[in-house]
């Protein structure tokens, strides 16, 4: 520890000390509640990732957590010695996380109450970066200070072992921390109105009541992801283009759409028109040999499974959606390519709510619809999403083959293509941006849109989403 402050040094030994001399083996109340936040872990960390714990203690949390690879470390070697019999199979150091010094990369970093005892959070956080990828996932939590009478209330009573002293930290400071030490918080949660077993009230209150009422929840869960600069890639783009009755806006998406990255291809799914959709697809296609363009008519119904079939097609890295109405202008696209080429996000969502649109491009009642439902996706998937509806939505070719391998977890419900990927993108915890776009009229044919039954299927879909993402 000759590369920390002496203060460092100091706190740290003294909990080193602390925890030498601690027990390892734990009361039922902590198994229940190591068991309740194993199950919110397991619902953030993704199928087969490796994950490296700072702060493992007796090994309890990191053995109830499903991954592929598992490396926990902790500064007292008791409870690492305790950890390397109760989870054989993972792999342990006596190290503390301000002074880490490991060789491997990891997928997921948890970081579970340590930080409440943390000799200094924003060095912590900053040596993080050593083992961590660009697409590292930076996962803790810590307790509530409104919750500190009760923890200390307990302790007195002998109903919870006694604890270091603990750091006062809030949502607030770990948003700081994070940006201070370069990482990008992508959402946080409170979990927990009920720590322990309590004749399965427990279960009642914490997946259907405490997604409501956060602010008395006992711990604060969030995740974050490496903010540091990435050099560009030389990528390449594949443009979706599911049309249907769209034989006048042909012509257009493909003079329209510029190139992007090292090669753009268009790849245009015909959804069974009652026009000259098809023909005007092929037409175009002989056309202009200058442009990589694929066609395809769609074998079944909706736009969502367009999306799927031309995603299925595309050989690009970025995967765009571009309605063939082209309300939302081709010319945009290179914004969005922009967000991902450079890591400003992960998943680029148009937004029609930003700029003034033309007159007849957004009815009133549909505008109203689309602002409501931009509020209740905010509250949904915990980031920021002004407009949902907005047909353009762009990611990597990798974070869609994410999405698709896990679509199980929500099921194939949605038959318009966009919700699918949000919902997917937001249980990977992928970082969602919305990209503020001019919003145009339509120069042919009518919406495919119906509002009252579209808008119904939607607030389903909203109801679906919740029991899978917030209540669970």
């Amino acid at each position: 520890m000759n590369d920390v402050s002496e203060l460092t040094r100091d706190h740290l030994e003294k909990i080193r000390v602390f925890y030498e001399a601690a027990p390892t083996t734990l009361s039922r109340n902590v198994r229940s509640y190591r068991k309740w936040l194993a199950h919110y872990y397991n619902l953030i960390i993704p199928p087969g990732a490796s994950i490296l714990e700072i702060g493992c203690g007796s090994g309890e949390l990191l053995g109830r957590l499903r991954a592929k690879r598992k490396v926990g470390v902790d500064l007292s070697a008791k409870q690492i010695a305790s950890a390397r019999a109760r989870v054989p199979d993972a792999e342990f150091h006596v190290q503390a996380g301000e002074t880490l010094k490991l060789s491997e990369q990891f997928d997921c970093i948890i970081i579970s109450e340590t930080l409440n005892y943390s000799a200094d959070v924003q060095l912590l956080l900053d040596r993080l970066h050593g083992v961590a990828h660009a697409q590292t996932r930076l996962i803790f939590n810590f307790y509530s200070n409104l919750w500190r009478p009760i923890l200390t209330l307990a302790s007195w009573l002998g109903l919870r072992a006694k604890q270091p002293q603990s750091n006062w930290l809030s949502m607030a400071d770990m948003r700081n921390l994070l940006e201070l030490s370069d990482w990008n918080l992508l959402t946080s949660s409170s979990r927990l109105l009920i720590p322990v077993n309590f004749l399965g009230l427990d279960q009642i209150l914490n997946r259907w009541v405490a997604p409501l009422f956060g602010w008395f929840c006992l711990t604060g869960f969030c995740v974050a992801r490496p903010a540091r600069p990435r050099t560009p890639n030389d990528l390449s783009t594949s443009v979706i283009i599911p049309a249907r009755n769209e034989a006048g806006n042909i012509e257009a998406a493909v003079l329209r759409t510029p190139d992007m990255g090292s090669s753009t291809e268009l790849i245009f799914v015909e959804g069974h028109s009652s026009d000259n959709t098809w023909e005007e697809i092929q037409r175009v296609q002989r056309d202009h040999p200058e442009r990589k363009i694929k066609i395809m008519q769609q074998t079944g119904r909706g736009k969502g499974d367009a999306v799927r079939m031309g995603y299925a097609a595309a050989s690009g890295d970025i995967l765009m959606i571009l309605d063939a109405d082209l309300t939302m202008p081709p010319e945009e696209l290179p914004k969005f390519f922009e967000v991902l080429e450079k890591g400003k996000a992960e998943f680029a969502n148009g937004c029609r709510l930003v700029y003034p649109m033309d007159e007849e491009a957004m009815q009133f009642l549909n505008l109203c619809a689309n602002k409501t439902f931009g509020i209740i996706f905010t509250w949904l998937l915990g980031q920021p999403v002004k407009d949902t509806l907005c047909g353009t939505k762009v990611l990597s070719r990798a974070h869609y083959d994410q999405i698709a391998a896990n679509r199980a977890y929500f099921g194939d419900f949605d038959p318009f293509g966009d919700f699918d990927l949000l919902f997917g993108a937001a249980k990977l915890n992928l970082k969602i941006a919305d990209v503020p776009i001019r919003y145009k009229e339509r120069t042919y044919g009518s919406t495919n849109i119906h509002r009252w039954s579209h808008g119904w299927l939607l607030l389903r879909m909203v109801l679906f989403a919740a029991r899978k993402l917030k209540f669970v």
